[in-house]
């Protein structure tokens, strides 16, 4: 299939199956299932492509709104949809009345655009009564798996400018993207952070985002942001905390044995949407191989339980290594990302650890040759080893 610049057409956004789709449809038989992820990633897509028989209900539409409260939603579909339930009072202690009282007849999948254990502090658990999963905007892995005969290097080109959410991902109109941008961003805040937070200060956290766009792959101070925002650091974090959980923005912290030490330490922030960083082409093109493999990560949690984690080194003298992902608590693979510097980070050799042989590369958006190198390290394209991700 041949791919423009700006994508490979509108009409596919809804028939690129995603990864979790066959996992969605095996748990939905058993347990209540929750899908939560940055909006217009295509929950609802996929929710209602699990099956031709759904009776779809968002709480965010007055109409639903009430039928939900009534629960006179039918039972002799095959599946229920709540989408935006999380605004509800307590949902999770209606949920779990619901599941108790009449189980998965019919299936009940429960989508939301902000995080959806937001909601703990609420009262009632669903402990055993559900599994959760993260969708996250298009990856290069789920392109090649789903559409093997584009071209990885367009992909990347189009993830690197534009981001992988489906509708402008999927957009030939050159000024699609600027425009989709806004209206996403917008809707985000005057919505979304309304619904869930007793917030007023819009345009400052509209600021931060934009402070934000500009430290892409840099350690953030928070002190610094808080003194451009003319705030104190307590409201700076809550702000961040905030845009996490409405999935604006994720954070990595280094790593360390120490968990709670680790989470003490300045952290390193990137966006959902790509198409937001500012700057060179380096910070965008480590901003998508952070969503990349956050992506990975959370499918590997979601899917198989795995305790796998996304990190990035650092030590005392400030050799870094952009990426970690470490399993119970050892570092199992170290990644770096380069632009078109195709020579071997000396961090690699610093940073790793000794109890460990985890696997090095480099990754190069721009390579001419791959290459291995005897103390370890691994040199490979992104647009490639990217679409084929299976550490």
């Amino acid at each position: 299939m041949q791919l423009d610049f700006y994508g490979i057409g509108a009409n596919l956004v809804g028939m690129l199956d995603r990864t979790i789709t066959s996992f969605v449809r095996t748990d939905l038989k058993q347990k209540i299932v929750l899908i939560s992820g940055p909006r217009q990633t295509g929950k609802t897509t996929l929710a209602r492509n699990l099956s031709s028989s759904v009776d779809y209900l968002n709480y965010d539409a007055v109409s639903d709104r009430k039928r939900i409260v009534k629960q006179d939603w039918s039972r002799s579909v095959e599946l229920v949809v709540f989408d935006e339930l999380h605004k509800m009072k307590k949902w999770k202690g209606w949920l779990k009345g619901i599941f108790d009282t009449e189980g998965v007849t019919p299936q009940i999948l429960v989508t939301g655009s902000a995080r959806l254990d937001i909601a703990k502090r609420m009262g009632d658990s669903l402990a055993g009564r559900h599994f959760a999963f993260r969708l996250h905007p298009i990856t290069l892995k789920e392109l090649h798996q789903e559409l093997p005969s584009s071209a990885p290097e367009k992909n990347f080109l189009t993830l690197l400018n534009h981001g992988g959410f489906p509708e402008p991902f999927f957009s030939s109109e050159p000024f699609f993207y600027e425009r989709w941008r806004r209206s996403h961003l917008d809707l985000i805040l005057r919505q979304d952070l309304l619904d869930t937070e007793n917030v007023r200060q819009i345009t400052q956290i509209e600021l931060l985002i934009e402070l934000l766009r500009g430290r892409v792959g840099s350690v953030v101070s928070y002190q610094s942001l808080a003194e451009d925002l003319q705030v104190d650091i307590s409201t700076v974090k809550r702000w961040l905390i905030m845009l996490e959980n409405l999935f604006v923005i994720f954070r990595l912290t280094p790593f360390s044995r120490n968990v709670a030490r680790s989470l003490l330490k300045s952290s390193k922030f990137y966006f959902y949407d790509n198409g937001q960083v500012e700057g060179n082409e380096g910070a965008k093109f480590e901003n998508l191989v952070a969503n990349a493999l956050l992506s990975h990560v959370h499918f590997e949690q979601d899917t198989k339980g795995r305790r796998v984690e996304l990190c990035y080194l650092r030590n005392k003298d400030g050799d870094e290594i952009d990426f970690a992902l470490v399993e119970k608590q050892k570092v199992t693979v170290m990644l770096e990302a380069k632009w078109s510097d195709a020579t071997p980070s000396t961090a690699f050799l610093k940073l790793k650890p000794k109890d460990t042989h985890p696997q090095a590369v480099q990754l190069v958006a721009e390579l001419d040759k791959e290459k291995d190198y005897p103390f370890g390290v691994s040199v490979r394209s992104a647009p490639q080893w990217l679409s084929v991700l299976s550490i």
